[in-house]
């Protein structure tokens, strides 16, 4: 229901703005003021759109849906579509899979399991870094690894990386315009799916996320 009330406000805002921004009898002053403020409407929408993931996580939405899939097939098709974003920044993205891994579960919710931490390596990479995902069947569970070479974690921050809008500090926040959600989402997915994220950090080295899940039975 609050969804309904609240996004169609901001969708409409976005719009205007849009309009706004590209009107040629508005002058240069306005026209910026107006890309501006567009810029955080789309950043409030992206904030709106994760507190819902969250609200549908915490009622149950992920028990729905399920399907059994490839989770390294997923693991390269989202390398693949986030691969816009690392050449931007000049990072290599590579994935690592010897066979196929299957799963169980909803494939858009999982697939956030792995575009979470991605977009994370690739805001807090520098550019000409590397980031690498491996996924592999372990001891019957299902391992996916994302590990960059970026600027690591504090050692005080990791246990709290997960917990909803947390930054670990200012000069790390002010890369990105993100609200602490990312990490967030990915923690409540796993514990809807009985699955486990760790993070392991090194400050100045990197990180590397690491997530298991069941494999799908047979």
């Amino acid at each position: 229901m609050r969804r309904t009330t609240c996004a169609p406000p901001l969708t409409i805002l976005r719009g205007e703005l849009e309009g706004l921004a590209e009107e040629p009898k508005l002058g240069p002053e306005l026209r910026e003021r107006a890309a501006s403020l567009l810029d955080e409407v789309v950043h409030l929408s992206d904030i709106v759109e994760q507190l819902f993931t969250l609200s549908s996580l915490d009622t149950g939405e992920m028990q729905t849906g399920w399907t059994i899939f490839d989770l390294a097939e997923l693991c390269q098709s989202t390398v693949e579509q986030m691969n816009l974003l690392a050449v931007d920044k000049g990072i290599a993205i590579s994935c690592r899979s010897s066979h196929p891994v299957s799963v169980r579960g909803n494939r858009v919710r999982l697939k956030q399991l792995v575009v979470n931490p991605l977009d994370n390596a690739i805001k807090y990479t520098a550019g000409r870094g590397a980031i690498e995902l491996r996924v592999d069947s372990v001891a019957g569970s299902a391992v996916l690894e994302v590990e960059d070479h970026g600027m690591g974690i504090l050692d005080e921050a990791l246990p709290y990386i997960f917990e909803r809008f947390y930054r670990v500090d200012a000069a790390r926040s002010g890369e990105s315009e993100g609200a602490g959600l990312g990490l967030s989402i990915a923690k409540a997915i796993c514990s809807a799916r009985r699955a486990d994220v760790q993070v392991r950090s090194v400050l100045g080295q990197g990180s590397c996320f690491r997530v298991t899940l069941p494999l799908a039975e047979d």
